[in-house]
């Protein structure tokens, strides 16, 4: 009989809920993307009917349910750390206490509750750390037998990094850094000072990065005085912050203000205010402090545990440009990091965690890619529940069942410059978008990464956009070894696609460098010619293969600017629903919803405003 796991990341940020039928992962999902609330941390009550029905399964029949870490051990160091920072921090406390007091000090009850609206008969609960969670869900699902593993985040309960060794079914903890004591706050308050939000700007930060000018006296007087005043870094990759400069262990904010303003010399950035090289320039110097970090830590990694594999999770591992240049050092021979490696991917942990040790349930042989069927872990559609919503909404739509043709369409139409949402298949596990719910356009037109910013994205004109190429094209134009399925790595553009920059190209200010034709492939090449690439592959998303195919057929290049189907402050689209109202309310040109194809100018209702009006107020 099949044994079966629910895990649940919720309450925090970005509630999730996965499930695991005799140790494969069957379906995971974030509740937001059925809210349609950005980050819901609300008990993941939707996200857990959809992994119960993808497996068929009831409550009563799930042997137990694992959540993503443990709630009194994170209270005894909030309560610890008020006292230790005491009289600092009352506001905060005075803030905090009661809805702990409430609520969160009692979270095996919400819990209890919010399985009791899926099933009479609540399963068994497991708490797995929030640090193990992270290891979990990054080494179990790897292809690897055995691995250094390291998770890097915010904070859990008490552990902020953590270095494991993992061996068949078992992770040991080898060492751990503790709260205060953060990189992934420290890039937080960064996020913060630079302009930013917390939680949600960090990809913000490091997409600014690369603006800052790597030559300048000015960024190397910032990252001596990151290390020289903020954090006292040690060869083997641990290191202190210096709370002097910090604020968020008591108060509701990230750093000392007046301090830092003090230290580098410029004040903090208002929301929407202007970017100037300053903040660029800080950017960089805190991108490479981090990267500085993750080094150390991953040479401490190979050394204690000799394996010549790492595996990343936690928040910090979502930053690819770290991760690429950790791959491109040689340190270890694979890396391997969890799609979802946030919080909500704590809930595919917990899971495993659950499975793997709290059941004691052996690890099959891993899987030579993965086991993540390639982050197509969420909610499909079929092409009845298409018609159903096209009708409700009088689309107007062509039926296109043979998938070559509908390819070679849709290749033709992003060959003219058109910008096509493209919707099929599982929803994707994670915060990238893989070609199941993405913005599609031609990377070789120069204005394309401005119009998808600032006509469809509705998003900051500097942030880059990731190619999506086919795997077996990945070495003739990036220089990246092996794969990138799930948008980890930054890789540069290799030279012979490379248009030459002018000498003072580094002074000009943003949007010139910007909007600066530096390839045949424009719209997917960052500033420092890199991309975040995703490499597509047959065998785990063949309709989007053979639409990477059809385009290459008429261009020659195999890749497409690949986008999440959302725009700013709304999360990626789950339904078609969802989908063709997004449509309608942005500059979108053209929709792929499964086998339909709907051009924008054919709608009922196109250029009015109602649509616009309908979709922002949601």
């Amino acid at each position: 009989m099949s044994k079966a796991v629910l895990g649940i990341s919720a309450f925090y940020h970005d509630s999730a809920a996965a499930l695991i039928v005799d140790g494969k992962i069957v379906a995971a999902a974030s509740e937001e993307r059925f809210t349609r609330k950005k980050y819901d941390a609300s008990f993941p009550l939707h996200a857990c009917r959809y992994v119960l029905d993808e497996a068929g399964l009831p409550l009563d029949a799930i042997d137990a349910v694992g959540f993503y870490d443990k709630p009194l051990l994170k209270f005894e160091r909030l309560l610890e750390t008020y006292h230790s920072f005491a009289p600092r921090g009352l506001k905060s406390f005075l803030s905090a206490m009661p809805v702990w007091i409430k609520e969160k000090l009692f979270l095996k009850k919400l819990l209890r509750n919010g399985l009791e609206e899926l099933g009479e008969q609540a399963p068994p609960l497991f708490f797995p750390e929030h640090h193990l969670s992270h290891a979990a869900s990054a080494f179990y699902p790897s292809p690897f037998e055995e691995a250094a593993v390291l998770t890097l985040d915010g904070v859990g309960e008490w552990a902020t990094t953590t270095l494991c060794h993992a061996r068949g079914s078992e992770i040991e903890v080898l060492l751990e850094l503790r709260f205060p004591h953060s990189l992934g706050l420290l890039y937080s308050a960064f996020t913060q000072y630079v302009g930013f939000r917390v939680n949600s700007g960090e990809y913000k930060l490091m997409g600014l990065a690369p603006y800052g000018d790597a030559r300048s006296p000015q960024v190397a007087r910032f990252r001596d005085l990151i290390l020289e005043h903020l954090i006292d870094l040690r060869a083997d990759g641990s290191f202190l912050l210096n709370m002097r400069y910090f604020d968020f262990a008591t108060e509701l904010h990230m750093c000392e203000v007046s301090r830092w303003q003090q230290l580098f010399g410029i004040p903090p950035r208002a929301a929407e205010g202007e970017l100037s090289q300053d903040y660029m320039n800080l950017a960089l110097a805190i991108q490479l402090v981090t990267e500085e970090v993750i080094f150390r830590l991953a040479r401490t990694a190979r050394e204690r545990t000799g394996s010549q594999q790492l595996a990343l999770a936690g928040g910090v591992a979502l930053n690819c440009v770290a991760n690429g240049k950790l791959e491109r050092s040689g340190i270890f021979d694979k890396i391997w990091v969890q799609p979802a490696a946030g919080d909500a991917g704590g809930a595919l942990g917990a899971a495993l965690a659950t499975w793997h040790i709290g059941l004691s349930q052996p690890r099959a042989e891993p899987n030579a890619r993965d086991s993540m069927s390639g982050a197509y872990l969420g909610p499909s559609y079929s092409n009845q529940d298409v018609q159903t919503i096209l009708a409700r909404h009088g689309a107007s739509a062509e039926r296109i069942g043979e998938l070559k043709t509908l390819c070679d369409e849709v290749a033709r139409l992003l060959c003219e410059g058109r910008v096509v949402g493209w919707f099929q298949g599982r929803m994707e596990w994670g915060p990238r978008a893989l070609g199941n719910r993405s913005i599609l356009g031609d990377p070789r037109h120069p204005e394309m990464q401005k119009r998808l910013n600032l006509k469809i994205k509705q998003r900051e004109g500097f942030r880059p956009f990731a190619p999506a190429v086919l795997a077996e094209d990945l070495s003739a134009l990036f220089e990246l070894e092996g794969s990138s399925p799930y948008m980890q790595f930054v890789a540069n553009v290799r030279e012979p696609l490379r248009e030459p920059v002018p000498e003072d190209y580094d002074s000009w200010e943003l949007f010139r460098r910007l909007y600066f034709v530096r390839s045949q492939l424009p719209a997917i090449t960052h500033v420092d010619y890199s991309a975040r690439v995703q490499t597509v592959h047959q065998d785990t998303n063949p309709r989007f293969w053979q639409l990477l195919q059809a385009f290459k057929q008429k261009t020659s290049f195999g890749v497409l600017v690949n986008t999440s189907f959302n725009v700013r402050g709304e999360p990626i689209v789950c339904t078609p629903d969802d989908a063709y109202r997004c449509f309608m309310g942005t500059d979108m040109d053209c929709l792929v919803l499964n086998d339909f194809l709907l051009h924008k100018s054919s709608q009922p209702g196109f250029g009015q405003e109602r649509w616009r009006r309908e979709f922002e107020k949601d």
